[in-house]
């Protein structure tokens, strides 16, 4: 019985190194696939321009920058949710984290107001600022 009392904590702390592990894992594997068919691809193309064209559909990354403004809605909400959460049954202390959350949305809100973010947003920033 007491070998299990001193194995619980060790498979504790080994599951904060296995899990990131495994997702590195995963992740890995899934890219090399993915870049393994473009690589397949390419060699039966006769124009580089449509290689590149492929490398862009794979890709996941978005180019558009952040729009401050619609992450500052859904995290407005997250802490309205968190804040009636603790009023209606938690308590106290997730009010206060609620609080927290709702006020970081409303200052992620107005960042995205201050600063521009759309190509059209900051040439009519410029334009505007010309003017005066």
């Amino acid at each position: 019985m007491n070998n299990i009392g001193e194995i619980i904590p060790l498979a504790g702390m080994l599951t904060g190194i296995i899990i990131p592990l495994a997702i590195f894992l995963w992740l890995y594997h899934e890219n090399k696939n993915k870049y393994a068919a473009v690589v397949e691809i390419s060699k039966n193309l006769d124009n580089p321009s449509k290689a590149e064209e492929l490398i862009k559909i794979f890709e996941d990354r978005k180019k558009e920058p952040i729009d401050y403004r619609r992450s500052g809605v859904i995290t407005l909400f997250v802490g309205i949710g968190i804040y009636f959460l603790g009023a209606i049954a938690m308590g106290r202390f997730f009010e206060a984290a609620g609080a927290l959350v709702t006020f970081i949305g409303v200052g992620q809100i107005i960042a995205g107001y201050l600063y521009p973010n759309t190509g059209k947003e900051l040439t009519d920033a410029v334009e505007e600022y010309e003017k005066k």
